[in-house]
């Protein structure tokens, strides 16, 4: 019954591509060298998509039916956004990503904070080991950076990024499960869920990579470029709590399928919130662009754009140390940028 009420929301919403091939052109832009501008055509660019506030609505435990519409109305605005490819995609996705880590933290019994993860991320010499909190949040990157494809060899890689260990048969045999409901064509939610249990149910203490599994089949389903770290920061919040707050709700548990519906419902409402506001920091960046006389900017421009954060004392090719803080410094000035780290040295900015 759920996955009917889910498959008639998406037959009775043919709108969906429309305004999604609206969203890109509305959002057009070229690059031009290493220096990224607003297409002028497309300068005045329209608010992203939110989630309906109806889908919102809190009210009592929703039945699998309400559950399953809520979830395709919320990933219907989701959908727009994520296959619409606009000049701030990757800063967005990259800032999905460390929501997720700090809360795979957590999941781990780890007890770094967003702050703690960039500082282990972005502060390390070039090369070196993040550390484990910083590998996790490498998986969490590299998912978010790479288009949704499941093969042996980058799974293997994933695990050692999250501490675990999985023999490689095992993994080619998740592939195949993998491949098999993309075959099948489950509507996105179920398909997410299906995964996640599936991985915890052959390894319990593998719901981290349940997890990561589980937004890179979502992707999959919906064809978008590249996945968007959704599920995994709402593990701990009330949705996948038991009627009466009691324990959390694990992957295959009782009321699953219904969790992760309420889980995207929430966790999309954020990300398209999360959207407005970089779409409007992105179009200030923009804006100041022919103001920069840096011979890099447009290096630092387009990290800007595509990373959650980049350091103030970034070296380039066309970029000393000296001349990026200067650079911005100069971005502050034209509050196209914000510091991130609150320190007055080893700093680092973002949209």
């Amino acid at each position: 019954m759920i996955m009917q009420h889910y498959h008639s929301f998406y037959a009775s919403d043919r709108l969906c591509v429309l305004v999604r091939n609206r969203w890109r052109k509305a959002h057009g832009r070229f690059i031009l060298g290493n220096m990224i501008r607003l297409d002028p055509a497309t300068a005045n660019s329209v608010a992203p998509p939110t989630v309906p506030a109806w889908a919102l609505a809190a009210g009592g435990g929703p039945s699998d039916a309400d559950a399953a519409f809520r979830a395709g109305a919320a990933l219907g605005a989701l959908d727009t956004l994520a296959g619409a490819q606009p000049a701030w995609a990757g800063a967005w996705r990259q800032r999905r990503a460390l929501n997720c880590a700090v809360a795979s933290m957590r999941l781990a019994g780890r007890s770094e904070d967003a702050a703690a993860l960039r500082d282990a991320w972005h502060l390390r010499p070039a090369g070196a080991d993040p550390g484990p909190a910083g590998a996790i949040l490498g998986a969490w990157r590299q998912l978010a950076a790479q288009p949704p494809i499941a093969n042996a060899d980058r799974l293997e890689k994933i695990v050692g990024q999250l501490g675990l260990h999985w023999d490689g048969a095992a993994l080619a045999d998740l592939c195949t499960e993998i491949e098999k409901l993309a075959e099948s064509q489950r509507p996105a939610p179920f398909a997410a869920a299906a995964i996640a249990a599936r991985v915890v149910a052959i390894r319990p203490d593998a719901e981290l990579l349940a997890w990561w599994l589980a937004d890179l089949v979502l992707a999959q389903s919906f064809r978008w470029p590249r996945p968007l770290p959704l599920l995994m920061s709402q593990v701990f919040s009330p949705t996948f709590r038991a009627e009466g707050g009691g324990k959390r709700i694990r992957p295959g548990e009782k009321n699953f399928e219904r969790a992760v519906c309420g889980a995207l419902v929430q966790a999309a409402a954020v990300a398209c919130r999360l959207a407005a506001e970089l779409s409007r920091r992105a179009e200030k960046l923009l804006s100041v662009t022919p103001k920069l006389r840096a011979k890099g900017a447009g290096d630092v421009i387009f990290l800007l754009l595509n990373e959650d954060a980049v350091s103030g004392s970034l070296v380039t090719k066309n970029l000393s140390r000296f001349a990026a803080r200067r650079l911005f410094e100069r971005l502050q000035q034209l509050e196209a940028v914000r510091e991130l780290s609150g320190r007055p040295s080893f700093r680092l900015f973002g949209l």
